[in-house]
């Protein structure tokens, strides 16, 4: 059982969530130009958002078989950045408390939008209002939004001549800029580039991302504070 819910309080988290994730969804105009830009086709592209959805991990994989990267690569780089929602589970399985055909329905929409606004709640039936409420938005509007941009990156062309080319960069550096608030997120950042700039010239394209990242889940076990064992990572 959850506690009761204000339907004030309800309202107004239903209504925060749908406005998050109407402004997310959009963004899978993004995801689905660049990933046809990349080479991918649109039936590929949607079945990404579909069964992957989470955009951190779609993005990497398309950067990496975009540059020339085995798929293998890509799929191991995207699921080093998935491994994410893995913590976010462990956080929210008892906050939620959702049990039978639930609780594998519900993982297909823990991501960082839907934890953010569960795990800030007063009460389990609020925390349940803002993750479904925002997942199920998120995942509707990001599917819809990809075929959009998928079947819009397949009529304008050559993407070099309207700078697609150059949006799986971008797209990658507006997911990492709001963590680089932190002074040790910042200094993580710095090593892994180093890292991956030092192996671009000796590895083939998608290894320097998966170095990279493994220097960065080193430091960040490293410099991880022990005051809060269960925080969610750059939160």
């Amino acid at each position: 059982m959850t506690d009761p819910a204000d339907p004030a309080d309800r309202r107004s988290v239903i209504r925060d969530s749908l406005g998050v994730g109407i402004a997310t969804g959009l963004y899978g105009v993004s995801f689905g130009a660049v990933s046809v830009a990349g080479g991918l086709s649109v039936l590929q592209t949607c079945a990404l958002s579909l069964v992957m959805f989470t955009g951190a991990s779609q993005f990497a994989f398309v950067g990496v078989v975009a540059a020339g990267g085995a798929p293998v690569s890509g799929a191991l780089t995207a699921l080093m950045l998935g491994t994410r929602n893995t913590l976010y589970g462990l956080k929210l399985a008892p906050l939620l408390g959702f049990r039978g055909w639930r609780r594998p329905a519900a993982a297909q929409v823990v991501i960082d939008e839907s934890t953010a606004m569960s795990v800030t709640r007063e009460s389990q039936a609020l925390a349940r209002a803002g993750f479904v409420a925002t997942g199920l938005s998120v995942f509707v509007l990001w599917n819809l939004f990809t075929l959009v941009g998928a079947v819009a990156g397949n009529l304008i062309g050559d993407p070099r001549t309207y700078g697609l080319d150059a949006a799986v960069g971008g797209a990658f550096l507006a997911l990492l800029w709001p963590r680089l608030s932190d002074p040790r997120n910042r200094m993580i950042a710095v090593c892994g580039a180093a890292v991956a700039l030092g192996a671009v010239p000796v590895t083939a394209a998608g290894v320097p991302v998966l170095v990279a990242g493994g220097v960065a889940l080193l430091a960040g076990v490293l410099t991880r504070s022990a005051s809060d064992p269960t925080e969610l990572p750059g939160r």
